[in-house]
């Protein structure tokens, strides 16, 4: 690629009213702004030529990612090949599950024993050591944009940990560190905060402020003790943030995941939650990333409600992040497993539905953390579903108290006072593979391999991007073994979080297994939705009335082809009214008969419909 003369130059011109605008608005700093831009050139001169190639080629097609061709995996570097150089040399394994989206969890240098699954970052620019080094990660970027593989990495942005140079200097007394984070000398204003503000982990973290003795001195501590809140006020916190950013980017790091994005900026007398400078903060990191790198992008962590999550997306004429978790639908989807009760995933699909097409959601199954039962109680209450019971029932539900229930899994923050909590345990367990298997039971093990793919399949069938929690893909049920561990023990995060078992990729192979059925059934989806671009960003998406509480109905309107997907969540046989003609993707035949379909317990159909007569 021949690069312009001053392509730095013209697109800082093309940002730069608004991003000193945005920039004096907060800070009134002309000096650190000025440092700022001069950093900026700094990092673009730095980025190496294939990452500029690649910014030209996606700077020339913007909409790269919003296809229906990209497919995600999450992961823990160590619990899948150990270190960096493990993962790189396991990247045919990826290719082979049809990935091309690698998200690694948080790997930077973070303190054992008080990392918080490795989001407590000691050092933004140096990997931990059990995982190898900077070099390697780079190398790993690079083979992975060789083989067409985009990469993702954390960024913790809201705090470090304790053990941070900044948090160090700070607790030894200097005021130009401590100014960094939320240090007072006495209880009156933390107090004064702990008012408004709400808990994140009120059983095992309780709080928003820890008190250092050796300082004598209270410090803003929202996730855990070991985790100091920065102060973003402070212009020369953003600006070194930014750098640590434009950092990992110049590594090759394709997506930045913006970590607890929404409690980035505190004020005294709020929530200190989804503020107004959350995003001006997020939309002078959206152009400067479009000035230095802009082949990168950014996926904001915004674990709320739609009417929340939405505003992060920014506007058409001021984007803040490129894309953004679809939380509230995978809550639900849970929800609706436990009750055989499709009405609510039926609404809020149809509240994300009406959201802006260009808008690009990840969606997903299971992640690394814990389901909160964050559901829209209200509407429930009208079904006569009140919060504590059945924020209870679901959670016995799933730990397989209930005599019908099939789920496994723990229980993660359990308070007894308020009843509340969130639950841990892998998708596999979660519908039965883990129980069936136990007892033996070959029907029971059916329909949980059946329920198991038909979730993948209603996730796949949503726009935006799939991601696969590693392990999903083989059927990976929970891992116990973290009881033994007495830094991972008090997690029950940890059940899920187990090593990849890579004895269960040679049972892909195999005729009958629990792994080749699960393992074959997603890649047919998978490369079923790459064909089909109505399953892009782009296509008209519906629901539709089924004329039962069991059953989902969706509908996908692309340019040149419709796509229908059904979805039992019942556990008995389900028939509903059928009046389109249309062909099941995946056996070729014609969707129902006689103007009715059948659908078996846990079952699933993706079809074209015919549009023969309509103005499409």
């Amino acid at each position: 690629m021949k690069e312009k003369k001053d392509l730095f130059g013209e697109r800082l011109a093309g940002h730069y009213d608004e991003l000193k605008w945005l920039y004096m608005e907060l800070y009134d700093d002309e000096e650190r702004f000025a440092e700022l831009c001069g950093k900026l050139q700094g990092f673009f001169d730095a980025r190496k030529k294939s990452l500029k190639t690649l910014d030209a080629k996606r700077e020339a097609d913007p909409k790269w990612y919003r296809g229906s061709g990209l497919l995600g995996m999450m992961m823990y570097v160590s619990q899948f090949a150990g270190n960096l150089k493990g993962v790189t040399e396991h990247l045919d394994y990826v290719r082979s599950c049809g990935v091309n989206y690698l998200h690694l969890m948080p790997l930077m240098e973070s303190p054992a024993g008080r990392s918080d699954g490795g989001y407590a970052v000691a050092d933004f620019r140096k990997v931990q050591k059990e995982l190898g080094t900077v070099e390697d990660l780079e190398e790993l970027a690079d083979r992975c944009h060789e083989q067409g593989i985009s990469l993702c990495l954390d960024f913790v942005m809201n705090h470090t940990s304790e053990d941070h140079e900044w948090a160090r200097r700070a607790r030894a007394g200097e005021k130009e560190y401590q100014d960094r984070y939320f240090f007072y000398d006495s209880w009156e204003i933390p107090m004064q905060f702990e008012k408004t503000v709400p808990q994140v982990f009120p059983t095992t973290a309780p709080g928003n402020f820890t008190w250092l003795p050796d300082v004598g001195k209270h410090v803003m501590t929202s996730f855990y003790p070991y985790q100091w809140d920065l102060n973003y006020a402070n212009p020369v916190v953003f600006n070194e943030m930014v750098y640590n950013y434009l950092f990992l980017a110049n590594l090759g790091i394709d997506v930045i995941r913006l970590d607890a994005v929404p409690y980035i900026w505190k004020e005294l007398g709020t929530t200190c939650r989804n503020l107004p400078q959350v995003h001006t903060l997020v939309r002078m990191m959206r152009m400067i990333g479009e000035i230095v790198c802009p082949g990168t992008l950014l996926l904001g962590e915004v674990v709320m409600e739609p009417v929340k999550v939405a505003p992060y997306f920014g506007t058409v004429e001021k984007p803040e992040c490129h894309m953004l978790y679809n939380v509230t639908t995978m809550a639900t989807v849970w929800h609706t497993v436990a009750t055989q009760d499709v009405r609510l995933l039926k609404k809020q699909l149809d509240i994300v539905y009406g959201l802006p097409s260009a808008y690009t959601f990840l969606n997903y199954l299971r992640c690394h953390d814990d389901i909160g039962w964050g559901l829209d109680y209200d509407t429930l209450a009208e079904w006569g579903m009140q919060q504590i019971p059945h924020k209870q029932f679901l959670n016995d539900f799933f730990t397989g108290k209930l005599e019908d229930s099939f789920s496994r899994g723990e229980l993660y923050n359990n308070d007894p006072i308020t009843r509340d909590a969130r639950f841990c345990g892998t998708t596999a367990s979660m519908c039965g593979v883990e129980k069936a298997g136990f007892c033996g039971d070959a029907h029971g093990m059916e329909r949980a391999i059946r329920l198991d793919v038909m979730l993948h399949a209603f996730m796949l069938f949503q726009a935006g991007i799939p991601v696969i929690y590693s392990g999903d893909e083989v059927g990976q049920v929970n891992d116990y073994s973290y009881k033994d561990d007495p830094e991972k023990r008090m997690d029950s995060r940890y059940i899920h979080r187990g090593a990849f078992q890579w004895n269960l990729v040679k049972n892909t192979e195999k005729s009958g297994t629990v792994q080749e059925q699960i393992f074959k059934a997603l890649r047919k989806l998978e490369t079923l939705r790459a064909e089909h671009e109505a399953f892009g960003t782009y296509a008209k998406a519906e629901t539709c009335e089924s004329g039962s509480d069991g059953v989902l109905v969706l509908k996908r309107t692309g340019k040149k082809e419709t796509l229908v997907g059904i979805f039992n969540f019942s556990r008995e046989r389900q028939e509903i009214a059928w009046t389109e003609t249309g062909t099941d993707l995946l056996t070729g035949e014609q969707i129902g008969s006689g103007g009715r379909v059948w659908m078996r317990p846990f079952d699933f159909a993706w079809g074209t419909l015919d549009r023969s007569g309509t103005n499409d």
